[in-house]
């Protein structure tokens, strides 16, 4: 039975590094659950936050308003924002480039 159920959300894109383990474990869970790698992330990382007691306690002190963020989160153009004059694919495929793979966390 999976430990993580998964509930959409708003979601903002950010860039993580992790071994090579711990994304192809992140792979096979979300094969497990039926998921993508982002919404495991998402949860894990909810579940921890939730039951760390000293994590709790640290984000009622004064010193938890004021962490600087370290997190690369990428920007979203505005909606409305003029588009681009030539659309380029998704895939990357017209540059020869191949997409990178970002893990994304969410926030509500």
């Amino acid at each position: 039975m999976p430990l993580l159920e998964v509930i959409q959300s708003k979601q903002v894109s950010a860039s993580i590094r992790l071994s090579d383990a711990t994304a192809t474990q992140i792979d096979q869970y979300a094969a497990f659950i039926r998921a993508c790698a982002d919404e495991v992330v998402e949860q894990a990382l909810t579940y921890v936050f939730a039951k760390d007691r000293d994590f709790q306690e640290f984000l009622k002190t004064p010193q938890a308003k004021e962490v600087v963020a370290t997190l690369r989160i990428r920007k979203v153009p505005a909606v409305g924002a003029a588009e681009p004059s030539a659309k380029r694919p998704a895939d990357g495929a017209a540059n020869g480039t191949q997409p990178s793979t970002v893990v994304a966390g969410s926030k509500t």
